[in-house]
């Protein structure tokens, strides 16, 4: 997923803000470079590559959102 991605909003309609689009790109492009350096480190120093994709996988799904006590 290289560039030119799409973000959806919650009402399904792509944002369309060039700028920001790009800091969605940077951003994305930044943590992708973060993950794998991480990945390769820990599997390089021994650690099981799935238990490390386990652990990458529940701190996505542990992000809380900064809208959460926000919603009616």
């Amino acid at each position: 997923m290289e560039g030119s991605n799409i973000w959806p909003q919650e009402d399904g309609q792509p944002v369309s803000c060039q700028e920001k689009l790009r800091m969605l790109d940077e951003n994305w492009q930044e943590v992708q470079d973060i993950l794998r350096d991480a990945f390769e480190d820990a599997v390089l120093m021994g650690v099981s590559e799935q238990v490390m994709r386990d652990r990458l996988a529940h701190l996505v799904a542990s992000l809380q959102s900064p809208h959460q006590g926000n919603k009616a």
